[in-house]
C-alpha cells in the first residue's frame, strides 16, 4: 500500500481561520487516496503565501515523506508553489509528490521544466566548446600540461564520490535527530528500543530499510548530541 503525507496551504489568515480551503483540500486529497487504498499517514497544514519558499510545514511535511518513504500529495499543484525555481528544487530534493487535481500530469510537468533547463545547458556547453575550439585556432594552449597526473595528486576520484556519500548520510542523521530525539525522552534510550520505536513509526533507514541495533548504533554516531 502506498503511503502518505499530506500537505495543505492557504495563503491568507481568514482562509485558515474559516477552515473552508483547508477543508476543500483535505476531501480533494482524501478522495483520490480512498480511491486508490493509499492510507494518508500524517498531514500537514501551513498558512503562507506560495511565494515564499521558507515554509516550515512544507518542509516538515516533505523531511516526514522521506524518512517513512512515503509520497507527498497536494490538493493541486499550486499548492506547493507555482515558482518555476522552486518546483526545480523539489525535483533535485529527490522527494516524490501528487497533485490530487492532476496526479497523471504532475511528474510530467516538472520532468518538462527539467527537460529545459537541462537544454539550456546543453546549450551552454556547446558555446563553451565553441570557443575553445576558437582559442584554440588562435594558437592558444588549452588543457593541463601535467594531464592525469594532476588529477591523481590532486586525490580525485574515489575520495570525492566516499565524500559525498558521507555527506548524504550526516544529513539524513540530522533530518532524523528531532525524531530520536523525541524517542529517547518518552520511550527509551536503548538501541533496541529506538529500532523498535522508527520501525513502528514507519521511518526508514536511509537506504529504504527496517532498523536494526546495529543501524542506530551507526545513526547516532552521526549526531554527536545524541550520543
Amino acid at each position: 500500500m502506498c503511503r502518505v503525507v499530506a500537505y495543505y496551504r492557504v495563503s491568507t489568515e481568514a482562509q485558515g481561520r474559516s477552515g473552508l480551503g483547508l477543508e476543500a483540500q483535505q476531501q480533494a486529497v482524501r478522495s483520490l487516496c480512498e480511491g486508490r487504498g493509499w492510507q494518508v499517514i500524517a498531514e500537514h497544514k501551513e498558512i503562507e503565501s506560495g511565494k515564499r519558499a521558507d515554509r516550515p510545514a512544507l518542509a516538515e511535511a516533505l523531511r516526514h515523506a522521506k524518512v517513512t518513504g512515503a509520497v507527498l500529495v497536494v490538493a493541486k499543484l499550486d499548492r506547493l508553489s507555482r515558482s518555476v525555481s522552486f518546483l526545480s528544487a523539489l525535483q533535485d530534493s529527490g522527494a516524490s509528490f501528487i497533485a490530487a487535481d492532476m496526479p497523471e500530469a504532475n511528474e510530467l510537468t516538472v520532468h518538462i521544466m527539467a527537460a529545459v533547463a537541462q537544454a539550456e545547458r546543453k546549450a551552454i556547453g556547446k558555446r563553451t566548446q565553441e570557443a575553445l575550439a576558437a582559442a584554440k585556432a588562435r594558437g592558444m594552449k588549452l588543457g593541463n600540461p601535467n594531464g592525469a597526473a594532476a588529477l591523481r595528486r590532486a586525490g580525485k576520484g574515489n575520495k570525492d564520490a566516499l565524500k559525498v556519500i558521507r555527506e548524504g548520510a550526516d544529513g539524513y542523521a540530522q533530518e532524523l535527530a528531532p525524531i530520536i530525539a523525541e524517542i529517547r525522552a518518552t520511550v527509551g534510550t536503548s538501541l533496541p528500543v529506538i529500532a523498535q520505536a522508527l520501525n513502528e513509526r514507519l521511518i526508514q533507514t536511509r537506504r529504504g530499510g527496517q532498523w536494526y541495533p546495529s543501524s542506530v548504533r551507526n545513526l547516532l554516531a552521526r549526531l554527536p548530541e545524541a550520543a
